[in-house]
């Protein structure tokens, strides 16, 4: 028995090596399980036999179907093979001339299966027809005259008995109908003027407002390109450029705080006076004078203080006439010399007419040009620096390092700035955001207030006698 065993090992191990291995899918696409290395066990089923050699020959006959209409083997040599011994010379009468149908793309589109297609269930003439659908109306007649109950507004049911009374179902009106065909800025058509001899009202016609909005003129990317002085490792030229670009924003900020300090010492030297003390009694602004006693005055000061009070004497008839004669010749004189000057004037009316049209075509190129330049910086700086409300824009810092600080290597690199800032007065300066000033949280800070109460007041009196 053990001699039997071993030679059957044997074989079966000789027949192992010998079978090739399959492959584990088919061509055509059917699934399969080839791979088996015995046709033992459930692994041998019929299921598990490799066809696809017999599924190969089946697909082309089938293609052989779909094309001639039967297959080739069936078919005689007649059919499918001619001999043609004498050629025909008319042939170039009477064949085709170019044709776009010649082409090959055209001849694998006019290609067709030559077996019939799947014919689809029959359909009568009666079910093509659909039945015509109840119209609104007629459905609300049908449910009034069955008395059935219909839905009203906001999914509520009207009561059939109370059809009559406006218990019905609520339509749309006239208002939802025509919502969204009015336009206010479209030119309503002119009324027909009725003759009655009667002045007719037109209502008058609404414009359109022909307000610009700054951001359609402002051309600034939202993210602005980097100066070259900026770099970690910049060229002198264009870091020393940057540099003199922030001295200039700096000296103008110090100059600012300069101006502002002098105003502020200015508002608080003109609350006091230097020369007299300054009394909390008296309104600020205000000065006193302050009686001065007799007994101080000197001899000389009391006779020249009478002195200062004299009465004006009356004037005579013929001071009042010489007078009243030189104010009549000082008017005179003043008459001529404007009639001489309106004279001059007639005179020279084509000189000013050409001076003044002149100063008023100067006034308008002036206005235009300025006009151009505040749209040009618009356009190129936007809102930068101008005020908006209560707050100014802000004009964008300047980021730079000095010699000394930089790095010239990206490792020991420093960041510069705050994206978060840079963003936000983007925004500003392109009239997207109204411009704000940071706003701190401060802390709430409470005062105690202590009460006295009625009972402790007199505590000493009472416990202390």
């Amino acid at each position: 028995m053990a001699k039997a065993s071993t030679s059957k090992t044997q074989a079966a191990k000789a027949t192992k090596d010998t079978t090739t291995k399959k492959s584990s899918g088919s061509s055509i696409g059917a699934p399969a399980q080839h791979n088996q290395t015995s046709r033992k066990g459930k692994k041998a089923w019929r299921k598990n036999v490799d066809i696809e050699e017999v599924e190969k020959g089946l697909e082309e006959i089938r293609t052989e179907e779909r094309v001639v209409g039967t297959a080739l083997h069936k078919a005689k040599d007649s059919d499918l093979f001619q001999i043609d011994v004498k050629g025909d010379d008319s042939v170039r009468h009477y064949a085709p001339k170019f044709s776009s149908s010649q082409l090959t793309s055209a001849k694998i589109l006019a290609q067709r299966s030559a077996v019939p297609a799947v014919v689809s269930r029959t359909t009568t003439s009666s079910s093509q027809k659909r039945k015509a659908g109840l119209s609104r109306e007629e459905k609300d007649r049908l449910l009034k005259i069955a008395k059935r109950s219909r839905k009203g507004p906001f999914n509520s049911t009207a009561d059939p008995a109370e059809l009559e009374s406006g218990a019905s179902i609520v339509g749309l009106s006239e208002a939802v109908k025509q919502s969204g065909s009015y336009d206010a800025w479209t030119e309503e058509p002119e009324p027909e003027a009725i003759p009655d001899g009667l002045e007719t009202v037109q209502k008058k016609k609404i414009r359109a407002p022909s307000t610009s909005k700054p951001r359609d003129n402002i051309e600034i990317p939202a993210v602005t390109r980097p100066h070259q002085g900026s770099s970690y490792n910049p060229p002198v030229e264009a870091h020393q450029e940057l540099l003199l670009q922030a001295s200039v924003l700096e000296a103008k900020k110090i100059a600012d705080l300069a101006r502002q300090a002098e105003v502020k010492l200015k508002m608080d030297s003109a609350k006091h006076d230097a020369d007299e003390p300054y009394d909390i009694t008296v309104p600020t602004g205000m000065k006193l004078d302050y009686p001065v006693e007799d007994a101080e005055l000197s001899g000389e000061e009391e006779a020249a203080a009478p002195s200062t009070f004299k009465q004006p004497k009356m004037k005579t008839a013929a001071q009042k006439n010489k007078a009243a004669r030189v104010l009549a010749e000082k008017r005179d004189l003043e008459d001529k010399k404007a009639r001489k000057k309106l004279l001059a004037s007639i005179e020279m009316a084509k000189t000013i007419r050409k001076t003044n049209a002149k100063l008023l075509t100067e006034r308008e190129a002036l206005r235009i040009e300025k006009h151009r330049q505040l749209q040009e910086k618009l356009r190129r700086a936007g809102l930068t620096g101008q005020k908006l409300g209560k707050h100014k824009v802000p004009v964008s810092q300047v980021e730079v390092q000095l010699g000394e600080d930089l790095s010239e290597s990206l490792r020991g690199l420093k960041p510069e700035g705050n994206l978060f800032r840079d963003r936000f007065q983007s925004l500003q300066q392109r009239a997207l955001v109204e411009p704000r000033n940071l706003v701190l949280p401060k802390r709430r800070k409470t005062r105690i207030v202590e009460y006295e109460k009625h009972a402790w007041k007199n505590f000493d009196r009472e416990f202390n006698p």
